[in-house]
């Protein structure tokens, strides 16, 4: 293990009284209400973590809560720092690497997102199957040795999927599926992009998991990932797109997530 991330692990078990989470969640812009799902709670500001970075944008509190969903142990970053933040894809190395230290072998990541279908509206919550990025960027550029060449022929693990899938289910939360394509951001794309983007098979875009999806695989993490649709992309409505509509949607949507994520990790804690 790397010394900067020996020492984050290091402080973060002096910190909390349980320093072996099976589980690990992140939240994305507007949804960090949903780190009340967890009994038990203790927190740490990023700030506090030797080497952890301080997301910038609104929506992003910065904050690591450790607490319990039934008997499993669950760490969750409310905020992630961005590849257009810094201009570095592996922002979020460290952090995910810290969890990997900890003992964390399954994660769901969460986002906003703007769609590119009208089976999926702002306000529904979409589970991703897959993703494209083409933006020649990865966050496993400079690493070495063989590990470097993950495999994400399943990067989104369908055991995972199958588990959210049936706590929606039983919570009565309608979960679509499709295909997440990244773009660094920060600007929102362009109509002729997002069609670009349809043609290639993308149901949604944003500016985030993938490179914490890279990460994790890279890690040994399995990894799900859900997305809240908080608009259409560009040109699928006349709608102007603003960081404000996001916060504002997702916020609507947090209920849902909060419910969906506290009956997923009742059946994750059984394996």
């Amino acid at each position: 293990m790397q010394p900067e991330i020996q020492h984050a692990v290091d402080f973060i078990k002096t910190e909390f009284a349980d320093p072996e989470p099976q589980t690990a969640i992140i939240l994305g812009s507007g949804l960090g209400l949903a780190g009340h799902i967890l009994a038990d709670r203790q927190s740490l500001a990023y700030s506090d973590i030797p080497g952890f970075p301080r997301p910038s944008v609104r929506g992003h509190s910065g904050e690591l809560i450790a607490g319990f969903a039934g008997s499993a142990s669950v760490l969750i970053m409310q905020g992630r720092s961005h590849c257009y933040e810094s201009g570095n894809p592996a922002a979020m190395k460290l952090p995910l690497r810290t969890l990997a230290g900890l003992g964390c072998r399954k994660i769901i990541l969460t986002c906003a997102a703007g769609s590119l279908s009208t089976r999926l509206p702002p306000g529904s919550i979409m589970q991703v199957t897959d993703h494209i990025n083409l933006t020649g960027l990865s966050p496993l550029t400079g690493e070495t040795g063989d590990s470097r060449f993950v495999d994400l022929s399943e990067a989104y693990s369908g055991r995972l999927r199958d588990k959210l899938s049936a706590a929606a289910a039983v919570e009565g939360i309608g979960l679509g599926e499709g295909v997440y394509m990244w773009f660094p951001g920060p600007n929102f794309e362009t109509p002729a992009e997002i069609r670009a983007a349809g043609k290639l098979g993308a149901d949604a875009v944003g500016m985030s998991v993938v490179p914490e999806t890279v990460l994790a695989r890279h890690a040994g993490i399995e990894v799900a990932a859900l997305a809240v649709i908080t608009n259409y992309a560009a040109g699928i409505s006349e709608q102007k797109l603003s960081h404000e509509q996001t916060i504002r949607v997702a916020s609507k949507s947090e209920d849902s997530l909060a419910r969906l994520l506290k009956a997923a990790l009742s059946t994750l804690s059984d394996d």
